[in-house]
């Protein structure tokens, strides 16, 4: 690819928060991206307006009933290739023209094209956690024998991916990842009980979808991002750090051997990390507005009380634990959490089942990536059964 060629990208999750952000960092910057696929679940009219605008030559849609819709519709491009199926999801993963592939859908379903597309020999930007706690050793391991490049688009990740530039890790000592704590953050905790779904969709600094935003509350999301940044970086549970910072403008630091800590600091603009990832190396004028020295601001730092956020215990037991347990809590949270927004279950019982599952489901030494996908759906049942 040629210096004045622009970058191809394909876009899971096109039509999520991320896919959102995405396209504000492709608007800005035509010059040097450009969009060759496209996939969503369902949103089949949203995913249209994508490809018309961007003139999209390629689309997948993960549910065959709105893939029905969409035909029905007639909404799509002429000039857009739409089909349907994880073996579709696969074909565009792999896309010939394309230079790096944007995983940003929620969820396990991730992982099939994201090892397809390091077997392909795409670079990977990273916007789904679940991704490396499910298959974090196959990734990892596929990406260094492919030679490619994993790119974190969390917040977190990004952050710390850009304090380690020129450092080997063994002069890291620690690494420790900023949570805003949430909406419930200042909310004693006997008053946890009588959270709705309602109220835990709404987040003070992020704009994001309702499971990732109530994982926010809980902090499932930070234990998430532990076990992520194990993967990415690394480094054993014991060097990974958690501390509650309400303003979410210090993305996460890395501590070295010295004692000195870097940070990267920016507004809480999910634009920043992903127009860090597309371009990287280069860098190029922000979307958004940065953070502004002339106006006086404070920023705040509190170690996470673990009574009042059981979840992010559970995710550090999981992770010292191994093997499959990661890919455990994340399959109970994820379901534990769709039954809280389904109000089946009520706030505080989201752990309770995340921690029923663990320890109720074996888990086997060095799993193979089927036994993970079959504990994945083991734990789904269950967490779907359990009745706290």
């Amino acid at each position: 690819m040629s210096n004045t060629e622009p970058k191809k990208l394909v876009l899971f999750g096109a039509t999520g928060s991320i896919g959102s952000s995405t396209l504000r960092v492709l608007r800005a910057h035509k010059d040097k991206l450009k969009l060759v696929g496209v996939a969503s679940q369902s949103r089949h009219k949203e995913l249209a307006a994508i490809c018309r605008e961007f003139d999209v030559r390629h689309a997948v849609l993960g549910s065959e009933s709105a893939y029905t819709l969409a035909r029905k519709a007639s909404n799509f491009p002429v000039g857009t290739q739409l089909s349907c199926g994880e073996a579709e999801l696969t074909e565009l993963a792999t896309l010939a023209e394309a230079d790096i592939v944007l995983i940003a859908v929620v969820g396990a379903a991730g992982l099939r094209p994201a090892l397809a597309a390091i077997e392909a020999g795409k670079d990977i930007a990273l916007a789904n956690k679940e991704l490396l706690v499910l298959g974090g050793a196959y990734v990892i391991e596929a990406a260094k024998r492919k030679g490619v490049r994993l790119l974190p688009t969390d917040s977190e990740h990004n952050a710390i991916f850009q304090c380690l530039q020129g450092y080997p890790s063994e002069q890291v000592d620690k690494l420790i990842l900023t949570s805003s704590g949430g909406q419930f953050r200042n909310t004693p905790f006997k008053d946890l009980a009588h959270v709705t779904p309602d109220m835990a969709t709404q987040h003070p600094n992020w704009s994001m979808g309702p499971k990732i935003t109530v994982d926010s509350a809980t902090m499932a999301n930070k234990g998430l991002e532990l076990i992520e940044a194990h993967w990415l970086f690394g480094l054993e549970p014991d060097r990974l750090e958690v501390v509650i910072h309400p303003q979410s403008i210090a993305h996460s630091f890395v501590q070295f051997i010295d004692g000195s800590i870097l940070a990267q600091l920016c507004p809480p603009d999910m634009t920043f990390a992903i127009q860090h990832c597309l371009l990287f190396p280069d860098r190029a004028h922000s979307v958004t507005p940065s953070t502004n020295f002339r106006k006086a601001f404070s920023l705040d730092f509190t170690p996470p009380d673990f009574a009042k956020y059981p979840c992010l215990q559970l995710a550090y037991d999981a992770l010292r634990a191994g093997n499959a347990v990661p890919a455990i809590f994340n399959a109970a949270n994820e379901v534990a959490v769709e039954r809280f927004l389904a109000k089946e279950i009520r706030y505080l019982e989201i752990p309770q089942i995340i921690e029923h599952c663990i320890t109720n489901i074996v888990s086997p030494s060095c799993p193979s990536l089927d036994q993970l996908f079959q504990i994945d759906v083991e734990a789904r049942y269950l967490a779907q059964r359990h009745n706290p």
